[in-house]
């Protein structure tokens, strides 16, 4: 499938929303700041385009900066957040052809689940160890990532077996937690 030029999955993606539409809210200005790098406030094509490079998704570089700049307004060189937001809600429209967030069954919860860890578990061997962890921080720009103690920490903090890495059942818990957080 196409969405203004971008070549989009024909599978529905579930995980592109949550149930919780402020958990939604939440995630996505995450995004948002994540992406700005300059933190202007502004997210440009090429912001967006070199964010996806670093987490391996990149695109076709026209094909984003065609996509984006039909949601940025005149006069501006990128997205605010609320053009960012309309963004979102038409790429989340294609993927998921209309299909309601309330729809989407437990078992599909459990497959996001397993996809979101495989992101961490860089290597596959089924544990999520501090330089896996450190690595994918890093290439999301988030500050704790240049502290290997610190990430360390945050390995320990869900290490439900004390052994220095997480599991698949200690990502679920903690995943659990952040939700419950929000």
């Amino acid at each position: 499938m196409v969405s203004d030029g971008i070549k989009l999955s024909t599978k529905p993606s579930p995980s592109f929303r949550l149930r919780n539409d402020s958990l939604n809210a939440v995630r996505l200005r995450r995004v948002f700041d994540l992406f700005d790098r300059n933190g202007d406030g502004e997210l440009t094509a090429e912001e967006i385009a070199s964010a996806l490079d670093r987490l391996g998704l990149g695109g076709d570089k026209s094909e984003i900066v065609t996509a984006v700049s039909s949601f940025v307004p005149e006069g501006r060189n990128g997205l605010l957040y609320e053009d960012f937001e309309k963004l979102h809600r038409s790429l989340g429209d294609s993927f998921l052809g209309g299909i309601d967030a309330e729809q989407v069954s437990e078992e599909t919860d459990e497959e996001d689940m397993k996809e979101a860890f495989k992101v961490f578990d860089e290597d596959g061997d089924g544990f999520i160890s501090a330089a896996e962890l450190q690595s994918v921080l890093s290439k999301l720009g988030i500050a704790e990532a240049r502290s290997m103690t610190r990430v360390q920490e945050m390995i320990s903090s869900v290490d439900q077996n004390a052994d220095g890495q997480v599991d698949f059942s200690e990502f679920k818990v903690m995943m659990q937690g952040i939700a419950a957080q929000m």
